[in-house]
């Protein structure tokens, strides 16, 4: 450990970790396994609610100086979560912590309470209140108390975009001086080439077609994942079709019917439950992947596709230019013509295709693990005493 740090013990609210396979679990284990393997830090304590949730960890618990934290006493364990939100703090002091980041936009209420503890909280969106009509409006509410109070209490902010740091300012007015854009980053699976063995196990596991246009990420309404349906009958290449890689909701069934009334059925397939270990080959196999969603904090999906070196689309918007960089292309989230006019540039002209990867991969080593652990250990080191 690097004796000049001057937090030999951090805590962490790790429950998403533990019980995330997606989005914030991804963001929680890669920020502990960056931090353990660093060699700047001494033991990261990951507090957790559940004892018997923590199947989503991953191998995380055994990095490094990584332990697990659960509640102690007989009354927090039958109260799980209100010691995530008020008990814990009591336990940071005693068991050395000086340091606790709240992983995913909370902190305890009573944080500044922790004798001793400095604390940071990573806010990666404030969607709920940008776009509200997509959430129930006591999810809104909850929401909007939680990390409203965490960015008021936390000595330092995290913001994993600029546009996330301008919507933390707006909505919340936490001063721009208090907030650090750290980015995040993905898995290095998807840095890794898949053996042409492994491809061929993914492609007959799900039957996938032999041209494909990728998109990964949750089939709600918000990701708008219907505007690819609705760009598909107009790509001049009437043989690529698309695979849409995700949880489904309710706005499946609206793609469903969609794709069914327009005679695409055999072009567009959903699928869900696949494991982390099967989507880097996915990406390596498909011809172009698409990121229509209308408003992200940061965009992962975009950033695995250039790891995985896949030429990528997204939407203007939001942030979705921060994480796929500027050789990537951009459309209008509300334009099925303009989708289909970028798909069908990459998919004809391969010399784009290959400065889109070629390209791609330079602006994704900016996202590399060590160089946004650094980061975040600067951020840290703004907390010195």
């Amino acid at each position: 450990m690097n004796s000049d740090f001057d937090f030999p013990v951090i805590g962490f609210d790790a429950k998403r970790a533990a019980q995330n396979r997606t989005g914030l679990g991804n963001y929680s284990r890669f920020v502990v396994r960056g931090l353990s393997r660093s060699g700047q830090v001494g033991r990261l304590l990951l507090y957790l609610p559940n004892p018997r949730r923590t199947d989503a960890l991953d191998g995380v618990e055994h990095e490094p100086g990584v332990a697990l934290r659960f509640p102690g006493t007989g009354l927090w364990r039958r109260l799980k979560a209100l010691w995530r939100v008020w008990g814990m703090t009591k336990e940071l002091p005693r068991d050395g912590v000086r340091l606790f980041h709240g992983l995913t936009g909370e902190l305890p209420l009573n944080i500044r309470r922790a004798s001793g503890v400095r604390s940071v909280v990573t806010i990666h969106d404030l969607i709920f209140l940008r776009y509200p009509q997509y959430y129930q409006p006591v999810d809104r509410w909850i929401y909007a108390y939680k990390f409203r109070c965490a960015c008021r209490n936390a000595d330092r902010v995290i913001a994993v975009s600029e546009c996330t740091k301008r919507d933390i300012v707006r909505f919340f007015g936490t001063p721009e001086e208090k907030i650090d854009v750290v980015y995040q980053g993905c898995d290095e699976r998807f840095r890794q080439r898949v053996s042409d063995e492994k491809k061929r196990e993914v492609r007959a596991r799900y039957a996938l077609p032999p041209r494909y246009i990728l998109y990964v990420g949750s089939i709600e309404e918000r990701k708008n994942l219907i505007q690819v349906a609705r760009a598909l009958p107009l790509l001049q290449d009437r043989e690529v079709h698309v695979v849409a890689v995700g949880r489904r909701t309710a706005e499946a069934e609206r793609i469903d019917a969609f794709v069914a009334s327009a005679g695409l059925a055999s072009r567009f397939r959903m699928v869900s439950g696949v494991p982390l270990a099967d989507l880097p080959a996915l990406y390596q196999m498909a011809e172009v992947f698409v990121y229509p969603s209308r408003f992200e904090g940061f965009g992962i999906p975009l950033l695995e596709a250039l790891c995985s070196g896949v030429p990528a689309i997204g939407a203007t918007g939001s942030c979705l230019e921060e994480a796929g960089g500027p050789s990537s292309l951009y459309v209008s989230p509300d334009d099925a013509q303009a989708m289909a006019t970028a798909l069908d540039r990459v998919l004809a002209d391969k010399e784009l295709r290959e400065q889109m990867v070629r390209d791609g991969y330079a602006w994704a080593d900016r996202f590399r693990v060590e160089t946004l652990t650094q980061r975040l250990l600067e951020t840290y080191g703004k907390l010195k005493d």
